[in-house]
């Protein structure tokens, strides 16, 4: 019996295939349903790792699984999946939404070694270390922002993180670079949709101006400060921007996404921080990709 929160028949008998498997070396696996359901159970409730009930096994087994499926790529690939099936039988929309949302940092997310953390960057800089841990303090303290681009239906194609304290409008661009939808047959990657969505956060000409040298049709409306700049400069301030009201109300999408998203509190509040086990940066990640798949 499927327990709640758990994953089901239908949905595991997609993602098997795609985990990694035994080559007959060493001792067996525990079983990885078992597993992942732990990891789920965990996402949900934002316990401590410690404190994992017994049926999902040591919960030492649950965290290095974890982290090791991080470091392999086995979270992305279970997202891709998502991905390129939808995009192969056309139902993918790819008018897509972009925003950001925050997720408060406990006291525990800030303990991370300062020195040492990778052999390439021996930076001791404060700052250096908050954006490898995209951690920075705002208004609500600590906080990390995740940086979306969600299809018409909300399946999400990219996924950033930044310090809490970074402009949204500065970090399109790496989410417009992370979209990258693989083929089913042979191509390239898809990675440029037919029209960004955004709220007035993304309203400036450097973007106006990314979009168009990209041939991607922009669907932002103009803050007050800017429509009032271009009619005090009458016919030099130019025409106002194309934006199409009809196309903007299916912007909910991404707030709908991010409110599904928030459901898990290991999202909503982060607790863990960079252990050495997990690459940099990539803490909140997997809880992303899991929480996030249908």
């Amino acid at each position: 019996m499927v327990g709640r929160g758990e994953i089901t028949d239908a949905a595991w008998a997609r993602i098997e295939p795609l985990l990694p498997q035994r080559d007959g070396a060493g001792r067996p696996w525990r079983d990885h349903r078992q597993v992942v359901n732990g990891v789920l159970w965990r996402l949900r409730t934002g316990a401590p790792w410690r404190d994992l009930p017994e049926r999902y096994g040591p919960w030492q087994t649950v965290y290095r699984r974890f982290a090791q499926w991080e470091k392999d790529g086995t979270w992305a690939a279970l997202l891709r999946e998502v991905q390129v099936r939808n995009d192969a039988v056309g139902t993918v929309e790819w008018t897509v939404s972009v925003d950001s949302t925050v997720a408060r940092a406990h006291q525990h997310a800030a303990g991370a070694r300062k020195k040492g953390i990778s052999p390439k960057d021996e930076s001791d800089d404060p700052a250096a270390v908050a954006r490898r841990e995209a951690l920075g303090r705002s208004r609500g303290g600590l906080t990390t922002k995740i940086h979306m681009a969600v299809d018409g239906r909300g399946l999400p194609l990219s996924i950033v993180l930044s310090t809490g304290n970074t402009a949204d409008c500065t970090m399109l661009p790496a989410v417009l670079d992370a979209i990258r939808v693989p083929r089913v047959g042979t191509g390239r990657p898809r990675t440029r949709p037919d029209g960004v969505v955004a709220d007035k956060a993304y309203s400036s000409r450097k973007i106006r101006d990314l979009l168009r040298r990209r041939r991607i049709k922009a669907t932002i409306p103009e803050r007050r400060d800017q429509m009032a700049n271009r009619a005090r400069r009458a016919s030099r301030g130019g025409r106002p921007p194309a934006f199409d009201k009809t196309t903007y109300k299916g912007r909910n999408v991404i707030e709908r996404c991010f409110a599904k998203l928030k459901q898990f509190r290991a999202v909503a509040t982060r607790f863990d921080c960079e252990d050495g086990r997990v690459p940099p940066r990539a803490v909140v990640w997997p809880e992303v990709r899991l929480a996030l798949m249908p």
